[in-house]
């Protein structure tokens, strides 16, 4: 289970769609404490210098999915990780 999930499902136009994509890349290109606008709300995260990145397209049905994934540890799962590699204890990640 996670610590914290949002989700948001909604249909944007091409413009608003854009809009919502250069927000967050200006966010993840900023890096830090960012604001990300989620609807009526806005959720503030921590973006470090180094992310993992992972593109998928699947077509399936007719419909073609586009996803983009940023992930990335919290600083205590890294400063934890830290601390295994130093001790020669690190799970092979």
């Amino acid at each position: 289970m996670s610590d914290l999930e949002f989700e948001q499902k909604r249909t944007l136009s091409r413009a608003e769609a854009a809009d919502q994509l250069e927000a967050l890349a200006a966010a993840v290109r900023r890096g830090g404490q960012a604001e990300l606008e989620l609807g009526p709300g806005r959720l503030t995260v921590r973006i470090p210098d180094e992310l993992h990145t992972e593109i998928e397209v699947e077509l399936e049905d007719g419909e073609i999915d586009l996803e983009v994934e940023l992930s990335w540890r919290t600083p205590q799962a890294q400063a934890q990780a830290q601390e295994q590699a130093e001790d020669g204890t690190a799970d092979g990640d």
